[in-house]
């Protein structure tokens, strides 16, 4: 892959996209934020708009996701989290399953199966990928959800409970992580297309959440489904050579990546960005407030109590940014994350998210503790960032793992 220098600079066509995202953003998304959370129901209808102008589209973000410098995606992901957190992830929550076929299909597979999971702007679909489970979150060695391939049929036939999948049930297309060869632990893992209609899955529970209120998750049951072999993200022969090298490493004692961690690896900048956004936007209501609330005779921004936290919120926002940005670099070049940047990008993105919406909340007072103003919302969105595509202990073990060799648990 050609190694594309670092810059801190946008071009103009990234810029172009930036502005064009943002302006949808603050006319479409922010707009009705409040409204949806307070629904707690995917906002179908914005969805449908981000299609007519072609921002839900595989198009777009096919574009975005090939963009040589890895911009395309952070920039995008920011500026629509900055609009709201819970309506953007609606209309990005199908990225996750497509960066799950991306990152284990084939050619034909990708060809095939990305499309339908968007749908068209007269027919908006969405894709889910369902990878934890009610005994297996952060630790998915203990995944129990099994595939069993039916060779007289040349079927898979996958069986057990998700959780928390983001669209799970709803999908018109799920990408399912579930165990091929229970010896083999956490390397014994396989990544499946379930397709629209299939017999057998259905949605479990739907979870009333504290904050992405307007994003849908939900248990996805998988009673005896069958998939045809084609399925198999990869195909079998893949399968069975990356079983036989997961044997042989694990008499070593090397380490083997699974399915599931290879899509979580390629998307952690992107929700690293993700947060970044929602960290923006409560710094500038912040900001904004505290120009223009008087308190004995004089905006409180002239209190240094006041001013140096915006100093600290800003400073943690643009540090975010910046290791967002060279993870993102860092992927598109093809160079390896010797020390763990990805994991380093949504950590400090994540934890960055959090403080920044409180301290927001903290500037504005009791206005900040009611509705009547977003940072609530954004703070209730926040709190997500430190728990899921891999909680900050996680990412922490990862990150303390890639500086020695000693395995740390």
């Amino acid at each position: 892959m050609a190694d594309t220098q670092f810059t801190l600079d946008l071009n103009d066509d990234q810029k172009e996209v930036r502005d064009w995202v943002h302006g949808f953003a603050a006319d479409v998304i922010r707009p009705a934020a409040a409204e949806w959370d307070e629904r707690e129901e995917t906002p179908w209808p914005i969805i449908q708009e981000a299609a007519k102008i072609g921002l839900y589209s595989l198009d777009f973000y096919a574009q975005q996701f090939f963009d040589p410098t890895g911009l395309g995606i952070p920039v995008t992901m920011e500026e629509l989290f900055w609009g709201d957190a819970g309506i953007a992830l609606s209309i990005v929550g199908t990225g996750l399953a497509a960066v799950g076929v991306l990152a284990n299909g084939t050619e034909e597979q990708i060809g095939t199966w990305v499309p339908q999971m968007y749908g068209d702007v007269n027919d908006v679909k969405v894709a889910a990928f369902c990878s934890s489970e009610p005994d297996a979150g952060s630790d998915v060695a203990a995944m129990r959800t099994r595939a069993v391939h039916d060779e007289a049929k040349d079927e898979w036939v996958l069986s057990g409970t998700k959780t928390w999948a983001t669209n799970g049930g709803i999908a018109d297309v799920h990408v399912v992580v579930a165990v091929v060869d229970p010896e083999l632990g956490s390397k014994g893992h396989a990544s499946f297309i379930v397709p629209p209609g299939t017999p057998g899955l259905s949605q479990g529970q739907k979870f009333k959440k504290h904050g992405i209120r307007a994003s849908h998750t939900a248990e996805v049951v998988l009673d005896d489904v069958r998939v045809p072999g084609h399925c198999l993200l990869g195909g079998k022969e893949k399968l069975d050579e990356r079983l036989a090298r997961a044997r042989e490493r694990a008499k070593g004692g090397e380490r083997v990546k699974n399915a599931a961690m290879a899509t979580f690896e390629a998307s952690r900048p992107a929700v690293g960005a993700q947060a970044v956004g929602i960290a923006r936007a409560a710094y500038e209501v912040a900001l904004d407030y505290a120009q223009t609330r008087v308190q004995f005779g004089r905006p409180i921004i002239d209190n240094q109590g006041v001013a140096f936290q915006l100093a600290d919120m800003r400073t943690r926002v643009d540090a975010a940014r910046l290791l967002v940005w060279r993870a993102s670099w860092m992927a598109a070049a093809g160079r390896k994350f010797e020390s763990a940047e990805g994991s380093m990008s949504k950590l400090y993105a994540g934890e960055t998210a959090k403080a920044v919406t409180a301290q927001a909340m903290q500037i504005l007072g009791g206005n900040g503790y009611t509705r009547e103003y977003p940072v609530e919302r954004m703070h209730r969105d926040a709190a997500i960032y430190s728990v899921f595509e891999g909680t900050s202990e996680i990412q922490r073990l990862v990150i303390a793992r890639s500086l020695s060799d000693v395995p740390i648990r």
